[in-house]
């Protein structure tokens, strides 16, 4: 570093991310509340009560560089919300492995019991905006970023085991069901029971959903899943398909209906401030995390087809196998660096861990990445959060919007080149299986939206039950009778007793 570069950073004390001459050094540039106030130049500050006048009663002068800086920084500080998962909260972790699945995977972050690898995790709810409450009737995404020494990998989830549909095609358009009315910008749910009673595939989702598992005690007291499928390769190149289960150790624990609105007036940031709380209180949240393991050649002939995402694999087929343990214990320091800007991607997969024909999965593997280039810029992964942090991101990728690092000095910004490095490794190799079939618009193969639905309602116990039928009700009140009429169907193919408690409900207003 030149004493030119050293000078700049008087004032200012490490603590998580500089910038050197080999890439981004593990720590972050915080202010020294001992120096001066200075300008984003650096440059100090006199006054920063008072505008700079022309006399004590005159306008205000463009001269003052100072204010101008200000107020224009003020009118940019917010940035594009997310279109879903907007209001969030997350913290940093370890994950910890407590059994041996290297049969299963050359995951390095897998690799022997007891390895510990840093994690960040994001909790969310789904269609509100920034400003909406916690305690909303919602599914609650579960995202995890493990910091592993072969890059990043993110596990990009939710509260649930199953989604609404299970083709992307159709996600621009559930998304807005869930959104605003674009003639009223009210909340609508003649939108959201129109596109659900005319998908069946979502039936199953939806039951879960006005359950009292849409609305969860906070983020500690419920599971994540990864819900799709995906692939593992072991070090012999063999693969398997997998899903992933966080069971929650805290135990699960829900609000009812009446609960959660009354939480929403009391304290719509209720479980941001619970999980807050509860890591500054050292009451570390700890998940058990288990996976479903299937052979290769058992997804040809399962029951169904397994890259379905609205269905579960059933668990006498495919027992949970436990792996380890994931603990927070660190709140972040500063919620827009750390949480804001926090992007995850299940694109963003590391040796031993690859993707599968789950089509909606397919779908995410482009949109999320595209999101945060809209969102933060194409450098969003330089960003402290995202960047790697057992490891070093080498490439040939420069230049961009807020590149803040070296911007690769003066090494070659192509391959191949006569250094010869960085390369590609034989190690990233992912799994090969053949595509089957011609290139069509092809429908997953059963049609059967039913069963499993059935199969949830059945193990619900009473009050469960009783719930259900009353939360569904209180929902398809304000929703026109034909879209009722053309729901009633659906519940009537799921269970008549669900169908005949949603009536009575209905007819008791």
């Amino acid at each position: 570093m030149s004493p030119s570069s050293a000078n700049s950073l008087v004032g200012l004390k490490p603590t998580l991310g500089m910038v050197s001459r080999r890439g981004i050094i593990p720590i972050a540039m915080s202010q020294d509340t001992a120096g001066p106030m200075a300008r984003e130049t650096g440059a100090p500050v006199y006054d920063d009560q008072h505008s700079r006048t022309a006399g004590p009663r005159g306008p205000v002068t463009l001269e003052d560089v100072h204010l101008i800086e200000k107020l224009a920084h003020f009118n940019r500080e917010r940035i594009p919300e997310r279109v879903v998962h907007a209001k969030g909260t997350g913290a940093y972790g370890y994950f910890e492995v407590t059994h041996d699945v290297t049969r299963y995977t050359r995951a390095a972050f897998l690799s022997e019991i007891g390895k510990r690898t840093e994690v960040f995790v994001r909790f969310s709810t789904v269609g509100g905006e920034q400003g909406s409450a916690d305690t909303e009737r919602d599914p609650r995404g579960f995202a995890v970023k493990f910091y592993t020494e072969e890059g990043n990998y993110d596990l990009v989830g939710n509260n649930t085991p199953v989604f609404f549909i299970r083709d992307p095609l159709k996600f621009p358009d559930f998304i807005h069901t869930q959104k605003r009315h674009p003639q009223t910008h009210l909340k609508d749910p003649n939108m959201m029971w129109d596109f659900w009673s005319l998908t069946p595939e979502s039936m199953h989702q939806v039951l879960i959903l006005f359950s009292n598992r849409g609305t969860p005690y906070g983020y500690r007291h419920m599971h994540g899943f990864g819900s799709h499928t995906f692939s593992w390769i072991n070090e012999d190149g063999q693969v398997v398909w997998v899903k992933y289960h966080f069971l929650t150790d805290q135990g699960i624990r829900n609000f009812r209906r009446h609960e959660a609105v009354d939480m929403a007036g009391r304290d719509p940031d209720f479980a941001t401030r619970d999980l807050f709380d509860a890591i500054e209180r050292k009451e570390y949240p700890s998940w058990t995390l288990y996976v479903q393991i299937m052979p290769f050649e058992d997804a040809e002939r399962y029951t169904f087809d397994p890259f379905d995402v609205t269905k579960v694999w059933l668990h006498g087929d495919y027992p949970l196998i436990p792996v380890g343990k994931l603990v927070l214990n660190r709140n972040p320091q500063n919620y827009f660096a750390e949480v804001e800007q926090a992007a995850f991607s299940p694109a963003h997969v590391v040796p031993g861990i690859g993707f599968s024909p789950d089509k909606m999965l397919q779908g995410r593997l482009f949109a999320y990445g595209d999101a945060h280039r809209y969102r933060l810029g194409a450098n969003y992964n330089l960003l402290p959060v995202n960047r790697p942090h057992a490891t070093t991101a080498q490439n040939y990728q420069r230049d961009g919007a807020m590149r803040f690092d070296d911007n690769g000095g003066p090494s070659p910004n192509y391959y191949p080149n006569r250094l010869g490095h960085p390369a590609p490794t034989e190690r990233a190799r992912g799994p090969e299986y053949p595509v089957q079939g011609l290139v069509g618009h092809y429908e997953y193969r059963d049609r059967d939206f039913y069963t499993q639905p059935r199969k949830l309602y059945h193990v619900m116990p009473e009050q469960e039950r009783a719930d259900l039928a009353d939360n569904l009700a209180a929902s398809l009140r304000q929703v026109d009778r034909e879209i009722v009429e053309r729901q009633m169907v659906h519940f009537e193919q799921i269970d008549a007793d669900l169908a005949r408690r949603v009536s009575e409900a209905l007819r008791k207003g």
